[in-house]
């Protein structure tokens, strides 16, 4: 496996588990009814722990890579002076807080109820924000530079909040069908309905200035870059599809249609799912190429 290839999987697998991390503990931490919070927290314990775990990991193999890329490929992937030199670039700087909020998610874990889950929250969307400092949303200075960087930090964690939030409605399904927690559990899916709304605006309203800031208006070119990001924005619009066709069509069914009706749910949420996962591994290759 080429070096290359290896960090696109590692930014894959980083974005993954902070989208999972910061959308499972959304959940927990502020959005399910307070007396359903901590049964949820146990709920998804193997989901955000695994989350956490992984986010860290993987920051820490991405910063190695790097040192690998600035030198000779994988014989410098643990050179100390390659690591110091590393260290010293705005990517250096950046990271080491990153490492340092990704270990703090990890550190989350030895704690319990609802201080484990806020910081759990705090670390996921910290190490958002963090990313928004790195990379193509690093590339202007100035006032224009701080829009760019406000603006990523927005899209990340409001994707996260969608994209992160996915599987946590699939688990929450299954306790809609308990008696002892059909309530909560369906008030908890109404609120994520009700600002994933919000979430989704966002997502499209800053990728747009995104695409403005880093490629200008019109398009003077049309490269490996832009081709990526069009696909990109093209699974976007149909996960749009899919949230609308799903809360618009579906669940109004609920009632009359049953089971029937929520099973078709969760294949089209798995869809969602499926689609999310697809971006993100987009976002780790073209996040790598020119903007052109």
């Amino acid at each position: 496996m080429s070096l290359s290839l290896f960090y696109f999987l590692c930014r894959w697998l980083h974005f993954t588990a902070l989208m999972s991390l910061t959308g499972g503990s959304v959940y927990t931490a502020l959005m399910a009814p307070a007396r359903f919070r901590s049964y949820l927290a146990e709920k998804f314990h193997y989901l955000l722990a695994t989350s956490a775990v992984l986010a860290l990991l993987s920051a820490i193999l991405l910063f190695a890579v790097q040192t690998g890329l600035m030198g000779n490929g994988w014989a410098d992937l643990f050179n100390a002076d390659i690591w110091q030199a590393v260290l010293q670039t705005h990517f250096g700087q950046v990271w080491r807080w990153h490492l340092m909020v990704s270990t703090a998610g990890v550190v989350a874990l030895a704690f319990k109820g609802r201080l484990r889950q806020q910081l759990l929250l705090l670390s996921g969307t910290g190490q958002l924000m963090g990313l928004a400092f790195v990379g193509h949303a690093a590339m202007l200075d100035g006032a224009m530079g701080m829009l760019q960087r406000s603006n990523q930090a927005v899209h990340l964690i409001a994707a996260a909040f969608w994209a992160g939030g996915l599987l946590p409605v699939l688990l929450l399904m299954r306790e809609a069908h308990q008696l002892n927690t059909r309530y909560d559990a369906i008030r908890s899916l109404m609120r994520f309905s009700r600002y994933g709304h919000l979430a989704v605006a966002l997502v499209v309203i800053s990728g747009i200035i995104n695409a403005w800031l880093l490629l200008g208006w019109p398009l003077t070119s049309f490269h490996l870059y832009s081709r990526l990001l069009l696909l990109k924005t093209t699974l976007v619009v149909v996960m749009c599809a899919v949230a609308l066709f799903n809360r618009y069509w579906l669940v109004p069914r609920f009632q009359r249609s049953g089971a029937h009706a929520q099973y078709y749910f969760m294949l089209t949420t798995l869809l969602e799912l499926f689609l999310a996962a697809l971006v993100l591994l987009l976002v780790s290759v073209f996040a790598t190429q020119e903007p052109a």
